[in-house]
């Protein structure tokens, strides 16, 4: 009978097997020491890409915060000098009232005598506003200017005025031409408040006509 000792082959066997088992277990501790480097340097990527955006966020800030800072300062700047050009400015605003003043006393009462003349010229009466006179003339036909009045039935004596306040007064043939008179005066753009004064009558020393005295005050428009 033959023998044959197998126990060094297994020996041998199990050797290789031990072998084998050590280069696994060393791919496998590389494989894992790479996943774990390349997880630290993707978190690394993440955190530089983060910090590059919040950086990016605060350069914004900052420069928005320059730019309110440089407006901030240009508005102090500005109102620095704010008394000084408040009162340049009203003392522009009073010259220019003091020349319309001047203006309006130059040219005032040379208006208001055109108008008396219109009131007083045959055909003719006060400037007042169209639609306003068509109104008037629905509303109350007895507020309205007589076209056929004669203006020579009545005579314009004195004209004084002061503060645009005028005093006014003449003769007329009777009650009536001074009721047209005062009517016109009224409703007349350039006057208002016409208030008639105590009239009375006296007799015309040339002709012996009887007229009617009459004064009125109204103040004026311009």
């Amino acid at each position: 009978m033959i023998r044959i000792n197998l126990m060094p082959q297994k020996r041998v066997m199990r050797r290789r097997g031990e072998a084998g088992g050590g280069e696994a277990s060393s791919g496998e501790s590389q494989a894992w020491l790479a996943f774990v480097l390349g997880a630290v340097l993707l978190e690394v990527i993440v955190l530089l890409f983060v910090y590059k955006t919040k950086q990016d966020q605060l350069e914004k800030v900052q420069k928005h915060n320059q730019e309110l800072t440089a407006n901030i300062d240009a508005i102090k700047r500005e109102i620095s000098n704010h008394a000084e050009i408040k009162a340049s400015l009203k003392e522009l605003r009073d010259r220019e009232e003091a020349i319309q003043k001047l203006q309006s006393a130059r040219t005032g009462p040379t208006a208001t005598m055109l108008e008396l003349s219109r009131i007083m010229t045959p055909g003719r009466g006060p400037t007042i506003d169209r639609d306003k006179l068509e109104q008037l003339k629905r509303d109350n036909p007895s507020a309205v200017p007589n076209p056929n009045w004669d203006p020579r039935r009545l005579w314009l004596a004195t004209y004084r005025e002061a503060d645009r306040t005028v005093k006014l007064g003449g003769l007329a043939r009777d009650g009536e031409d001074v009721s047209e008179f005062l009517r016109r005066l009224s409703l007349s753009d350039y006057f208002y408040d016409v208030k008639l004064l105590p009239a009375s009558k006296q007799v015309d020393p040339l002709t012996k006509l009887e007229l009617v005295k009459y004064e009125m005050s109204a103040k004026v428009r311009y």
